[in-house]
């Protein structure tokens, strides 16, 4: 009776660890790569998946977009200036079966990828093209690795260039430019209004030639707006327009 019992416990945990080996659950966002006596047989999941025990294996495989962190690359642009950029990778495994099979560690061989390109990419640009056309190389990087990681069954969703690091020279000098560019801009807006204001003053001799009574009606509205100042004395010609009457009138008593 001990003899049965004992073999009757011995064939119930025999049969719990060979349930436990053929039953997996599987995740809405994993996926099992079934491998049977070493050959690729299927995808399975999610859900609940039995495996033949000792014959069948399983390889999960998460299908969520994975962020990878590109680490800082020493690079050298178009126009030999040395910087330091890193970047961020979004992808995310869409054959599982191929991420396996193809390739022996798809999250490192993605990595490495991303490094060589964005080296390669970048080194092909100019220093301003970096800085202005974010967009554009973002783009050309993603399309690049994409068809690279394509045939891994990865699809890669999205490439930012994430930092660029400069040398402080050439923050120095870039500081330095972007002043002489201000300054630029100030004459050259200084000289506009110089025109502007030289054209309205022609405009306004053309007036004052025709109509010589307007210069004498500027010249008074000018002294009005002095007097308004009281704390100081104004010393003004007189016109001798406005005394020719007298003069006239004290030459003919005579």
């Amino acid at each position: 009776m001990a003899a049965y019992s004992l073999f009757l416990f011995v064939l119930i945990a025999f049969v719990i660890i060979i349930l436990s080996n053929s039953i997996r659950i599987l995740r809405e966002y994993e996926r099992g790569v079934v491998f049977r006596l070493g050959r690729l047989i299927a995808v399975k999941g999610p859900g609940i998946i039995f495996l033949i025990p000792i014959v069948d294996s399983i390889v999960k495989i998460s299908l969520r977009t994975v962020v990878m962190d590109v680490p800082p690359q020493d690079i050298i642009t178009r126009d030999n200036v040395s910087i330091k950029v890193n970047a961020v990778v979004y992808f995310r495994v869409v054959l599982p079966d191929k991420a396996v099979v193809e390739v022996e560690n798809f999250l490192f061989a993605t990595s490495q990828l991303s490094q060589t390109t964005l080296r390669s990419i970048l080194g092909q640009s100019s220093l301003d093209e970096l800085l202005s056309e974010r967009d554009k190389i973002n783009s050309e990087l993603q399309k690049i690795i994409d068809t690279h990681t394509e045939p891994w069954g990865i699809k890669i969703s999205n490439v930012e260039v994430k930092q660029i690091d400069l040398p402080v020279e050439m923050q120095r000098a870039m500081a330095r430019q972007a002043e002489a560019e201000r300054e630029r801009r100030a004459k050259v807006i200084h000289a506009e209004g110089e025109f502007q204001a030289s054209q309205k003053l022609a405009q306004a001799a053309e007036v004052i030639e025709k109509h010589p009574t307007a210069l004498q009606l500027r010249f008074l509205q000018t002294l009005t707006e002095v007097a308004s100042e009281k704390n100081s004395t104004t010393i003004f010609p007189v016109p001798i327009d406005l005394i020719a009457p007298f003069i006239e009138a004290y030459k003919k008593k005579k």
